[in-house]
């Protein structure tokens, strides 16, 4: 007879304690009770669960929300799985996740009355091949933000659209080590916007019918500021003519209708090789934080701009901004591509276009006190290619 130890007997419960639960798979089908059987398994789902959202449209009264790591929220794909909330009792989000390495792949949101899916402090998250849209098109009384990581690091949103959000589709804000890429956004007031945010990559992304493109702005009085290190690269920034109908009092509600990159108040933005086609206003905005500010933080100026490969079609013929319409008759009809309010420090332009500089030379000068010139290129350049941005590799195998 072989007899076990106390201390044996106490390290054998201990492993068997320690030993993870094995995943489980939580199928949820659209019909009666669906609001109940989703936000049940949300709430009831442990680490490495996977809950899969059958082929359907589930019609919801109110928001869901997700705090459990390590889950999977998987439906059938973005127009097969939908969680409808045209219903929605309140202004609150459609999702709101506030836990860490969380997947939330195959779905669609559609007409939430507060933001589609926001993630709030939920690091290593990744969105893939979601939707959020407002389905009635561009209005001021739709929700805010599409896809909302916000206070977080290792972000991930890629093959997703977004439709009809009255601030922006895709807002990263406060956050690092971000990709967005290959996505669609479509008639929103930004497409897309890195706020505050250091270490991004805009990659791949067609953004059209927007009121802006693809901003990259700093605010000042939030937790985290001093955003920079952002590339810009190989996204088509199309047609982005939509009148803008932020809700006033927004910071985007100053964006011009026509405008297809705008950099804010940000350091070390990279601009290269996208096709940069048919916005009104201009193809690149540079510009200072206009607004008064008592951060001792914050540094309004864009700094350290460069702008290489890029390919610019027709556009600048009909700037929305006052005076614009008048500067674009004196230069011969359009803008140029590329136009900067004269505060930046340090802007480094490769591609061979021209530059308007507004001369403006103090932050927060009014634009009727702009001297309009064409800028002169420095002789020399300062430029080394930002490093790329990694993400963990557990959040790879996530994708596979």
């Amino acid at each position: 007879m072989i007899r076990l130890s106390l201390a044996a007997l106490a390290l054998s419960s201990a492993v068997i304690s320690a030993a993870p639960v094995l995943a489980e798979t939580h199928t949820i089908a659209p019909g009666e009770g669906a609001q109940e059987r989703l936000q049940e398994a949300l709430i009831l789902a442990e680490p490495g669960d996977e809950i899969v959202l059958e082929a359907g449209r589930y019609a919801l009264t109110d928001g869901l929300s997700l705090d459990v790591d390590g889950v999977t929220l998987r439906g059938a794909g973005m127009d097969a799985s939908v969680l409808d909330f045209t219903q929605q009792v309140g202004a609150g989000e459609g999702l709101l996740v506030t836990s860490d390495d969380v997947t939330l792949r195959g779905f669609a949101v559609e007409n939430a009355k507060g933001d589609g899916i926001k993630s709030k402090g939920a690091d290593q998250i990744i969105y893939d091949a979601v939707r959020v849209e407002w389905t009635g098109g561009p209005d001021a009384n739709n929700g805010a933000y599409g896809i909302y990581p916000v206070e977080a690091s290792n972000v991930l949103v890629q093959n997703s659209y977004v439709r009809g959000a009255s601030d922006a589709g895709i807002y990263v804000g406060q956050s690092e080590n971000i990709i967005v890429r290959g996505n669609y956004v479509l008639e929103n007031v930004a497409g897309i916007e890195i706020e505050n945010s250091n270490f991004a990559e805009v990659t791949e992304n067609l953004a059209t019918k927007n009121t802006g493109g693809i901003l990259v702005f700093d605010l000042p009085g939030l937790p985290k500021v001093g955003g920079g290190s952002v590339l810009v690269a190989k996204n088509a920034i199309v047609d982005n003519n939509t009148d803008n109908f932020a809700p006033e009092g927004n910071i985007v509600a100053s964006v011009p209708a026509g405008t297809g990159v705008m950099v804010m108040a940000n350091e070390r933005v990279q601009i290269r090789e996208n096709s940069i086609f048919n916005n009104k206003t201009s193809h690149v905005m540079l510009i200072a934080y206009t607004q008064e500010f008592d951060d001792e933080r914050y540094q309004p100026r864009p700094v350290e701009i460069a702008l290489k490969g890029n390919i610019y079609g027709s556009g600048g013929s009909a700037p929305d901004f006052p005076g614009g319409e008048m500067l674009a008759a004196v230069l011969g009809g359009a803008l140029p591509p590329v136009l900067t309010d004269g505060l930046h420090q340090g802007l480094y332009v490769f591609d061979n276009v021209p530059v308007v500089t507004l001369g403006l030379t103090q932050v927060g000068q009014s634009i009727s006190e702009a001297a309009p010139t064409m800028w002169e290129k420095p002789d020399e350049f300062s430029f080394k290619d930002l490093e790329p941005v990694e993400l963990p590799a557990t959040m790879m195998t996530r994708l596979k």
